[in-house]
């Protein structure tokens, strides 16, 4: 804009993410001087509460960390807690873990491409204003939430932080007829998954693309509980070796530790990093639903990171469904994991990117030492250089209109930063 030359775009509370935020965007003239995606929840500790606690406790005191995605942080904490005890979990209590998971895939995906992200595309304020004029819409959000959240039920003993998940398994699993009214609502949540793939890729995307390099967990099968750390360099590396490859630096205006390969420069976890390291491995139906959205073999337009969420949903259902066709129950519902001294590492895809933790141990099964290092902070550089971009091409917008367009770009990361029901404050500062 040529009659304003400083420009500060201050959002004091970034609204439809999950926890506490703000935006800092300061622009002299033409050049974006600075970009910042401020944290400012107090640090919640986690890592410290973990120590002198007994191996057996991290799955449920992790789960506390996100009402959201507690599946994710309890996989993570059983597969090092399990890695550092020498216990490999393998055969139907694999493969409960796994639908366990879909289930969370399922209920936070729809979450967010519903009630977090669609109003925008769509020019809502929020989904109650939305749901006036598409109540079908958001009512099929709302199902598949609910389909995720009894998968959550029925594994886990209930949807928000889960009490039947221990280290070695669950404390009870299911017999097979239990899993039959799961196999109808996954069933009716599929075609809600199709049905959500045909409706966002209606949707109109900014012309926007990114060049940050990928990282996500590849496997044999398209990657939740497991795998090995791929980049999209090529380079691949187990989740013992996280902490030689990703280094993680304090940044002042952020309670989250910003990461980056310890080669040099940054990267981006989460759906679109999923879907382009291993689009390959969706399921035919998944794949087929991709293909009618118009995603090719990549995804680099953040907008379109709902799409692929909502492809994602469409193989969460479908591969929940393949898992409860197949199930045996298991002869014991848990593996022992004896204590030890040792160190485990374990990384999951949470719906929201990569998730990676550590423990040490000592020979009482002690916990000494703990790490914990979520998708969000390591996407924070990623999603302030966009930012930086997204501005720059967008300077000549007024600030209501830039500062609401920011908003949106934020959002397709869906930070993890837990629920924020209030509007924005923002203040504009000229000079």
């Amino acid at each position: 804009m040529t009659h304003r030359n400083d420009r500060t775009l201050k959002v004091g509370a970034l609204a439809r993410v999950e926890g506490e935020g703000a935006m800092y965007v300061r622009v002299h003239g033409a050049d974006v001087r600075e970009v910042r995606l401020n944290i400012y929840e107090p640090p919640r500790f986690f890592e410290a509460f973990l120590r002198g606690r007994a191996h057996t406790e991290p799955p449920d005191i992790t789960a506390r960390i996100c009402g959201i995605c507690p599946v994710a942080y309890q996989m993570s904490a059983c597969q090092a807690i399990e890695a550092a005890c020498g216990v490999t979990v393998d055969g139907p209590i694999a493969d409960l873990r796994r639908l366990l998971y879909c289930g969370e895939w399922i209920e936070s995906h729809a979450l967010h491409v519903y009630l977090l992200h669609a109003p925008d595309f769509l020019g809502y304020p929020s989904a109650v204003e939305m749901a006036r004029d598409h109540r079908d819409v958001v009512e099929r959000g709302l199902r598949l939430k609910k389909a995720g959240n009894t998968v959550m039920e029925t594994l886990g003993g209930r949807a928000i932080h889960p009490v039947n998940v221990k280290v070695g398994g669950f404390y009870r699993t299911p017999a097979p007829a239990e899993l039959a009214p799961l196999a109808e609502a996954l069933r009716a949540a599929r075609d809600d998954a199709l049905a959500t793939v045909e409706w966002a890729a209606g949707f109109e995307f900014p012309d926007f693309t990114h060049d940050h390099e990928y990282l996500a967990l590849t496997a044999e099968r398209y990657p939740l509980e497991g795998g090995v750390l791929s980049r999209g360099s090529g380079r691949s590396f187990p989740a013992a070796d996280f902490e030689e490859n990703v280094i993680e630096q304090q940044v002042p205006h952020s309670t989250a530790l910003h990461a980056r390969f310890a080669d040099g420069g940054r990267y981006l976890a989460g759906p679109t990093a999923r879907y382009s390291l291993n689009r390959g491995r969706l399921s035919p139906l998944a794949l087929e639903a991709a293909d009618r959205a118009g995603l090719g073999p990549e995804c680099r337009n953040p907008f379109r990171s709902v799409l692929v969420r909502a492809v994602e949903i469409v193989y969460a259902a479908d591969e929940a469904l393949r898992i409860i066709a197949g199930y045996e129950p298991p002869p014991r519902p848990a593996v022992p994991v004896p204590p030890r001294a040792g160190t485990g590492h374990g990384a999951t895809e949470a719906p929201r990117g990569l998730l990676y933790h550590r423990y040490d141990l000592d020979a009482d099964g002690k916990i000494t030492a703990a790490r914990i290092v979520p998708p969000t902070s390591q996407n924070q550089a990623a999603i302030e250089d966009d930012l930086r971009r997204f501005v720059a091409a967008r300077i000549d917008l007024d600030d209501h209109s830039l500062t609401h367009q920011c908003e949106q770009a934020i959002r397709n990361y869906d930070p993890c930063i837990s629920c924020s029901t209030h509007f924005l404050d923002l203040t504009v500062e000229r000079s």
